[in-house]
């Protein structure tokens, strides 16, 4: 058996190899618990799943939309501090029959019925911190890439069509339905019309209408539309074809986002407006977001 001389090893390869196996544990050093939040790294696509484990419901809660953002700034601090980084794409998706059915309800109406200011303001500003973080790739950093299955509703929508790319299965759907409501989703607006532009994303977000996956993807609000149970898959062949040409990927993605108008104060904005906005409603338009919570009860019942 041939003997390995010392200078037959690539250290360089080996500490690459021990860094990319131990990024999980780097990542929740920094962060410490991460509920509702799982994360799985795949080395030979540079991978960094982030699988969203909501409960007791598929909205986005305050606890899952905070894990997110502790990993996107630990991932952020840790390039910063030029530590080795084997992860090169971060993709999302959800465990469970939907990916979203939007915001937290329940804790909007627990803040509303104790007038709770701050906590309202805390949510809106960590998920507008969150969508930043996706459609920049942590300052350039990184690639992003969301994976749909199942219904993506409202607020549901935006972290994920934030991402610089977003895969659909065939029985997705999308809806907007907050206005049926008098309620409107955080970001959609600067989130949705920088990919279909300003007209139609507010003929959509004034709709309320169910789109299936296909008709979000002529729409061109979805870059692609696969077989049901295959987004992750295709993510994964996407980061092998994407691999020769990721950075320049990500350049492109960053200039055409500052060709637009300036993200973080568009999103403080918005996210104002809808604190206040909240705030305003009316004893009418929270008994209709009650019955909301109610009819997503009655939907996860039927699902269970």
């Amino acid at each position: 058996m041939p003997q390995v001389q010392l200078s037959d090893v690539n250290y360089g390869d080996l500490a690459a190899s021990c860094a990319a196996s131990q990024i999980v544990d780097r990542i929740t050093d920094r962060t410490g618990p991460l509920p509702q939040l799982q994360l799985m790294f795949e080395e030979q696509h540079r991978l960094l799943w982030l699988v969203m484990h909501p409960e007791p419901k598929p909205v986005f809660t305050l606890p899952l939309v905070d894990s997110v953002l502790r990993v996107q700034e630990a991932l952020r601090a840790m390039v910063e501090a030029g530590e080795p980084m084997p992860v090169e794409v971060i993709a999302y998706r959800t465990a469970g029959p939907a990916f979203s059915l939007g915001g937290d309800l329940d804790y909007y109406l627990d803040c509303l019925a104790r007038r709770d200011r701050e906590g309202l303001v805390r949510y809106a500003e960590t998920a507008c911190a969150v969508i930043a973080g996706n459609l920049s790739g942590l300052g350039g950093h990184f690639a992003t890439i969301a994976a749909v299955h199942g219904r993506a509703l409202g607020g549901g929508i935006d972290p994920a069509r934030a991402c610089h790319v977003m895969v659909a299965e065939e029985s997705a759907t999308f809806c907007y339905p907050e206005i049926n409501y008098n309620h409107f989703p955080i970001a959609a607006a600067p989130i949705l019309a920088r990919r279909i532009g300003a007209v139609e994303a507010e003929r959509m977000l004034l709709s309320g209408h169910s789109f299936t996956a296909e008709e979000f993807y002529e729409k061109g609000a979805v870059e692609a539309v696969v077989g049901d149970g295959g987004s992750a898959m295709w993510v994964r062949d996407f980061c092998r074809k994407s691999a020769g040409s990721r950075r320049s990927r990500i350049a492109i993605a960053t200039a055409f986002n500052r060709m637009a108008p300036d993200l973080t104060t568009e999103l403080h904005i918005a996210g104002a407006a809808w604190v206040e906005h909240m705030l305003a409603l009316g004893e009418a338009e929270t008994t209709k977001l009650q019955r909301i919570v109610q009819a997503q009860k009655r939907l996860l019942d039927r699902a269970g």
